[in-house]
């Protein structure tokens, strides 16, 4: 397999590569974002998976609550607690030094008040993310502010936000209706205002997406919301084939024909690069 530049012009896929790149910085990334280089993120949960996404040239790696449902078992991502983010965070962090890591601040760690978000997003950075993200609008504004005025980077969670799965009856696009199309615009807005420095979007339609994302004044990072935001993530263990239970539609098995976990990711960030993932016509983003 033909190996692509990444992360400027520095070469991805093997450890001399690797080695000789800068660490990721969120100056860079907004560096890539300006120049129209597409960023490309997974989740990644111990050192050993998280090693081998930043040699193959992965911009970000996500410490995700996900692991609550592929590394856990449970069936939703509810039950991860902040200490358990925080061992998960560590891993990745020592396995990639040179990597942009962010957390997820799990359910019940930042709902209270802005004291406790602040508490919470610290025990993250201590253990070595880079940024937190948050999820939802509306009542989170100003909790991003807080934790951006005291020098915390910040990534928000628009559209399906799975801590709100119950409350949102089921895993479900957002944002279909004109009613909904206007809160997301709106919260997007809200948050940029308030110093989110990057957008998840999740599950929402295409065009909406396209919208959101000139609205939002930082990066936006889609996952099953098109091809028209700023870079794309995906569940490790999803794009690997090696998930609990069904998948969502929008996953592409990147093992399939890939041989290796290697060539499977060096694949998934040549195309978040190129632009040939995701395929909305396969997919149908715009639904």
């Amino acid at each position: 397999m033909s190996e692509s530049p990444s992360q400027g012009s520095a070469p991805y896929g093997g450890a001399a590569a690797a080695a000789s790149r800068k660490p990721m910085t969120l100056h860079r990334l907004r560096s890539m974002h300006e120049a129209g280089e597409k960023i490309a993120m997974l989740t990644a949960y111990d050192a050993a998976s998280a090693a081998l996404l930043e040699d193959c040239g992965v911009d970000c790696l996500l410490v995700g609550d996900s692991l609550g449902m592929v590394m856990q078992g449970h069936a939703s991502t509810l039950p991860v607690s902040l200490e358990q983010m925080s061992y998960h965070v560590g891993c990745v962090a020592r396995g990639a030094p040179r990597s942009w890591v962010l957390a997820d601040l799990p359910f019940g760690s930042y709902q209270a008040d802005v004291a406790q978000a602040v508490r919470s997003a610290a025990a993250l950075m201590q253990a070595g993310a880079q940024m937190v993200k948050l999820e939802g609008g509306g009542w989170t504004p100003p909790v991003v502010a807080a934790l951006v005025e005291r020098g915390i980077p910040v990534c928000a969670h628009l559209g399906l936000t799975p801590q709100s799965v119950h409350a949102l009856g089921g895993y479900r696009i957002q944002g279909r209706d004109e009613q909904g199309a206007r809160t997301l615009l709106r919260q997007a807005r809200e948050l940029g205002q308030a110093g989110a420095a990057m957008l998840v979007l999740e599950l929402v339609p295409s065009d909406l997406a396209a919208q959101l994302s000139v609205e939002f004044p930082g990066m936006t990072i889609g996952i099953g919301a098109g091809a028209r935001t700023h870079g794309q993530v995906l569940v490790l263990h999803d794009m690997l084939d090696i998930t609990l239970g069904p998948k969502p539609r929008f996953v592409r098995n990147f093992m399939l024909g890939a041989g290796s976990m290697r060539a499977a990711v060096l694949a998934y960030v040549r195309d978040v690069k190129s632009g040939a993932f995701p395929d909305e016509a396969l997919h149908g983003y715009a639904a």
